[in-house]
């Protein structure tokens, strides 16, 4: 007969959580750090007994809104290679809800996240307990229903006994790179003070090993033989070259057979923007040189991403005639897309692999001077863009669709001069090289995808597999958590920051020195963008007085400095691109966290290359120019591949 230790549910969970490990080239590592909790009735005196009495070696850390603690555990989790984790809990109810939306993003973004949403009591004794969701057409169904469809495993906790089983299936997920995502247990409130004799054996130590599967021969002499056909292949690199550490071999894969390579948002920068192969960002968002050499590619390598409607520009892209795709994916789901040749494996093995096949084949491209000059191209207009001046009364910003009242307005209320992407250049000439930056929805990830170089791999953080708004701020926290060495900046759009920066305030209680620049233009930019060039008007998408049905007042201007001042934050007002870099250089010196209220000038964002972006626009208006942008809409459908 097994050793028991009584303990309450909670505390048994505590415990396991505390003794658990990743292998990873055999490597072990601690893979939970700690918990993100808020505090209600229903998680407060069961979990927080237990963390309260002995959390072991886990850290606790107070958030203050539940979606953005999550965000921040997910950020935590993304810049350690999903190798360590936060796990996150709340009350039940509101608190509960408020963590949907972070799974989803984590699911979406296949990113570790763990999440012990409070629930009602197991027993009903007391229902309807505060903040209790009922349903009439069932006394079972509670909030934390709503947590089925964003996450990759969900469990509910009505005997102390379900625990073990429940944990060890979470486990099994978030330690998969193909099934990893958000998991979700959830704890009836009265469960979690409950005692159970539970065997010793649970609470030993577990490493779960990450390995590394080779996709199988068969799959790989097929994608092997088709490559080898290709005179101008072009490969993608997605994030899951990142999550492999497959960066360096990717290069060499290229490099060796003379294939360039364009990059999703999760992707950048798990390889070089130096390399002599690297054509940038690829799809919607992405350069001149990787959309022009992507239109006439005849073989597509598509490896470690999910090749979202983005990346690929709603399937519009790949315009040769005959192209073949070809995918290098751990999940056969992602493999299958776009009726590609796949093989299933870890991007780092299989990669290394399929470069002996090819190289028995003496396989080289046929490229001559098209990627050279591309880059060459591209580069030219990075620094045009990096130059853009505000000139006056005269000046023409890029993004042509807009309200005439707009820029003036702004310049006269703001003071602003600054354009988006000569800031953005202005960053990056500033900061240090191994710097990480963080962005998420809006037009910033587009411009980032675009003009963000950077050597460091791993130093460039994008949320855009759900475009979640509201990320960037705790993501920061979550990524200085995951390298305190380095120093961390945000870009974040005003919309953005107003969603979601209540982590401002953990940032301030946890010491960490981050720094986060706000691009102030008075509004969602982006959708505006969005819809003005589809014929629609300026709605609800500027800042301005309305009427009641239509924004017919002046922009109303935000001091974002003062906010950042009432939280304790040093903080500057930008006005100019020399304020701004002045700024920057000040803050290195800093100790405390910084933040950048940057007056920019809307619609001076960059526009897209070589690409579209295929939306649900109405066939039927009374708007000659919705009719006329309909039409528009309609070629670029007829031109796209139908799946």
């Amino acid at each position: 007969m097994s050793k028991t230790i009584r303990m309450t549910t909670a505390q048994a969970l505590v415990k396991f959580l505390d003794n658990q490990y990743v292998s990873v080239d055999g490597t072990e590592i601690k893979f939970v750090e700690g918990f993100f909790t808020i505090f209600g009735h229903g998680i407060a005196v069961g979990l927080g007994e237990a963390l309260d009495t002995n959390s072991g070696q886990l850290r606790v850390f107070q958030g203050r809104n539940e979606q953005g603690m999550c965000h921040t555990a997910i950020a935590f989790a993304k810049q350690n290679q999903r190798r360590r984790i936060i796990p996150c809990a709340s009350s039940v109810g509101p608190g509960a809800a408020n963590m949907v939306t972070a799974c989803a993003t984590a699911t979406v973004n296949n990113i570790p996240l763990l999440v012990f949403p409070a629930d009602t009591f197991a027993s009903r004794q007391p229902d309807p307990v505060l903040q209790q969701l009922e349903q009439s057409s069932s006394l079972a169904t509670t909030t934390n229903d709503a947590f089925k469809p964003v996450c990759k495993y969900w469990d509910r906790i009505t005997r102390p006994e379900m625990i073990m089983s429940a944990l060890i299936n979470a486990m099994r997920v978030l330690t998969d790179p193909a099934e990893t995502g958000a998991c979700c247990i959830s704890l009836c409130q009265d469960v979690e003070g409950e005692s159970f004799d539970y065997p010793e054996y649970f609470f030993k130590k577990r490493v779960h090993k990450i390995t590394r599967p080779v996709a199988v021969e068969e799959e790989l002499e097929e994608i092997a033989e088709i490559i080898a056909e290709a005179k101008k292949p072009i490969v993608i690199v997605g994030g899951g070259v990142r999550y492999s550490d497959a960066g360096e071999v990717v290069e060499q894969f290229c490099e060796e057979f003379k294939i360039p390579f364009g990059e999703s948002q999760a992707g950048k920068s798990a390889c070089k923007s130096s390399h002599p192969y690297c054509l940038g960002g690829i799809g919607v968002t992405g350069t001149y040189a990787s959309n022009v050499i992507a239109k006439d590619a005849d073989v597509v390598i598509a490896i470690g991403t999910r090749l979202s409607d983005f990346t690929t520009s709603s399937k519009w892209l790949f315009k040769r005639e005959n192209v073949k795709f070809v995918t290098i994916n751990n999940s056969r789901f992602h493999a299958y897309k776009m009726d590609a040749s796949m093989a299933v494996g870890d991007a780092k093995v299989t990669v290394e692999a399929l470069t002996e096949k090819l190289r028995e084949k003496q396989y080289v491209s046929q490229y001559r001077n098209e990627i050279t000059d591309a880059k060459k191209k591209w580069d030219e207009e990075m620094v045009r863009l990096g130059s853009i001046e505000y000139t006056g009364d005269d000046f023409e910003p890029i993004i042509k669709a807009r309200d005439p009242r707009t820029i003036p307005e702004f310049v006269r209320l703001t003071n602003g001069k600054i354009t988006q992407t000569a800031a953005l250049a202005a960053i990056r000439r500033a900061i240090d090289a191994d710097a990480t930056i963080i962005t998420a929805g809006g037009s910033l990830p587009s411009c980032m995808q675009r003009m963000w170089t950077t050597d460091k791999r791993g130093g460039y953080h994008a949320e855009y597999g759900y475009s979640c708004m509201g990320y960037e701020v705790a993501a920061t926290l979550g990524v200085k958590f995951a390298e305190p060495e380095h120093e961390v900046y945000c870009v974040v759009g005003d919309s953005s920051f107003q969603m979601l920066h209540s982590e401002i305030m953990t940032i301030m209680q946890e010491r960490q020195k981050v720094n986060i620049l706000i691009f102030d233009n008075c509004g969602f930019g982006c959708i505006n963008n969005l819809e003005m060039n589809h014929g629609i008007g300026s709605l609800a998408t500027e800042y301005r007085y309305t009427d009641g049905k239509k924004p017919t007042g002046d922009l109303i201007p935000v001091d974002y400095a003062k906010v950042g001042e009432g939280y304790g934050l040093k903080t500057y007002t930008c006005r100019t691109i020399a304020e701004l870099e002045d700024a920057l250089n000040d803050a290195k010196s800093q100790e405390k966290a910084c933040l950048f209220d940057l007056k920019v000038i809307p619609k001076t964002m960059s526009d897209g290359y070589e690409s579209w972006w295929n939306v649900g626009l109405a066939d039927t208006s009374e708007k000659t120019s919705v009719n006329e942008a309909f039409g528009r809409v309609m070629e670029g459908r007829n031109a796209a591949r139908k799946y």
